[in-house]
């Protein structure tokens, strides 16, 4: 396998160097997180699938205009990506109380919310990821009220497609987290676009009839049943990997 310099290494994926400019190498990990990394583990296969379902969901969203970073899958665990300038702010979209927001709030965990809440948080895991508001993206220049404004618009757009085409397979899409980046073209225009991953790590599905939870909350809560809860989700948008998920070593790393 070809040697690539590494640029990036994150809880659930690493980004190499791409193959021509302006592009990178995002690669899954099965490396599990929970709590600030507070909890560790690994889902065996859980990068496989979760290539796969970020690849089809991407893909679908490109296919109604929301302008993403995924290119192609190259294999059973990475894709090729646009290179951005990533955001640093994690956009969190709730459509029914769960997690954190339940604590938060005093909101019983199920509860539908009155209209989709998109809440914004720093990035930056010394600080625990804090919640803020747009004074502080705006003032402390993580972005502008341009990109606010686009990034907003494009929440709610993914929120109502994908809570439709997940509620089509018998999912409810409770709440999920997006990440966005800049993105330059060649006459150095400048769009925002939809960045990072969607999969059963980012986001809370909840089987419809029965409410079991079919993401990482069953790592979080140690519910069991991880990597089946995945390829369940997997199973039912029809995307089986080839095979399984086999496992597939990372690309060696070039200092």
């Amino acid at each position: 396998m070809s040697r690539r310099k590494q640029i990036y290494e994150g809880k659930a994926k690493i980004l190499y160097e791409g193959p021509e400019p302006g592009t990178l190498v995002q690669y899954f990990k099965d490396d599990a997180t929970a709590f600030n990394a507070k909890k560790k583990g690994v889902i065996t296969g859980k990068g496989v699938l979760n290539n796969r379902i970020s690849e089809y969901l991407m893909m679908r969203l490109e296919e109604v205009g929301v302008p993403t970073h995924f290119v192609r899958r190259l294999n059973m665990r990475e894709q090729l990506v646009r290179e951005v300038e990533i955001v640093p702010i994690e956009v969190v979209v709730r459509n029914v109380a769960a997690g954190s927001f339940s604590q938060r709030y005093g909101v019983p965990e199920g509860q539908a919310l009155p209209r989709s809440i998109v809440e914004y948080y720093y990035k930056n895991d010394e600080l625990g990821d804090p919640m803020v508001a747009e004074e502080h993206i705006t003032a402390f220049g993580w972005a502008s009220t341009q990109d606010l404004d686009d990034i907003m618009a494009l929440s709610l757009r993914i929120n109502d497609f994908l809570t439709g085409l997940f509620l089509g397979v018998g999912l409810k899409l409770i709440d999920f987290k997006l990440e966005f980046g800049r993105h330059w073209n060649e006459h150095d225009e400048m769009r925002i676009v939809l960045a990072d991953e969607i999969s059963p790590d980012t986001s809370r599905l909840w089987d419809v009839k029965t409410n079991e939870k079919m993401d990482k909350d069953r790592f979080r809560r140690d519910l069991g049943n991880v990597e089946e809860a995945y390829r369940e989700v997997a199973r039912r948008l029809g995307i089986f990997p080839e095979g399984g998920p086999q496992d597939l070593k990372g690309p060696k790393t070039m200092q």
